[in-house]
């Protein structure tokens, strides 16, 4: 026999597969998402959860911003939506934003691309990271969703600050595209040109041939000659707060609420 929730819950677990939702877990990410226009179709709480304490000591009058009543459900129900359970419990169902590939070439600021990630944690850092660095969009590859909850928890609900694509690959453009890898020229010693597209590869393998083939310039991040590896968050970190200007560059306005056209 179906409990009272059984339908929820289901919903709820199905939203990994739609295209156009997206659950997005905690008190932090929800609150970035309705600061940059996101639209928030059902937001649920376990009964514990303190949300206008939480707003008054984090977030005053992001709340209002809410166009829909917050459901409040059993700590029993609550734990079959999230696994594990966050911090605070809360869960929401947000449209997922759609911006198109050609308008985000065209930002004046720096892109990240990501080939292949396989770690959703860092995935989300660097969009968070990305979105700080007012950089202008970022892009994957391969099979990790950056707008898995998982992404999106490690991004701080940052996703809708800015562009995030997955594509299939790099797509053709005329920007200036610097690979980060090892074999390139150290950072540092050569001048980096304006709105380029930062490329990562995988930890192990770093990037791949074709990458490396298109990329404009190929760079590394010196390290300690004992150390094998630099985590990709914090190499994408360092190659965004590296860019010439990135310091001193004007606050960008924020985005709104995306439009739904384009491919994301």
């Amino acid at each position: 026999m179906a409990t009272p929730h059984h339908h929820l819950v289901q919903r709820i677990q199905a939203l990994r597969d739609d295209p156009e939702r997206v659950a997005v877990e905690g008190f932090h990410a929800l609150k970035h998402a309705l600061r940059f226009g996101a639209h928030v179709e059902a937001v649920y709480a376990d009964a514990a959860a303190d949300l206008r304490g939480l707003e008054a000591g984090l977030a005053p009058g992001v709340l209002e911003l809410l166009q829909v009543d917050v459901e409040v459900l059993p700590s029993s129900v609550f734990g079959r939506l999230i696994e594990p359970r966050p911090p605070v419990p809360i869960l929401s169902v947000v449209q997922r934003p759609r911006w198109a590939v050609e308008d985000t070439l065209r930002d004046p600021g720096p892109l990240v691309l990501l080939e292949r990630p396989r770690h959703l944690g860092n995935v989300g850092t660097i969009v968070r990271t990305a979105a700080a660095a007012r950089a202008g969009g970022v892009i994957t590859t391969g099979r990790a969703d950056p707008w898995h909850p998982v992404a999106i928890r490690a991004a701080a609900g940052l996703q809708f600050a800015l562009p995030v694509h997955r594509l299939d690959g790099l797509p053709r453009t005329d920007r200036p595209v610097l690979a980060y890898d090892d074999g390139g020229v150290p950072l540092g010693s050569v001048e980096l040109p304006d709105r380029p597209i930062l490329a990562f590869g995988t930890e192990r393998h770093g990037i791949s041939a074709e990458l490396r083939e298109r990329a404009d310039l190929v760079l590394r991040i010196p390290m300690h000659p004992q150390v094998s590896s630099l985590n990709i968050a914090a190499a994408a970190a360092i190659a965004l707060y590296t860019l010439p200007g990135a310091l001193n560059d004007p606050p960008r306005p924020t985005l709104g609420r995306p439009a739904p056209e384009g491919s994301g």
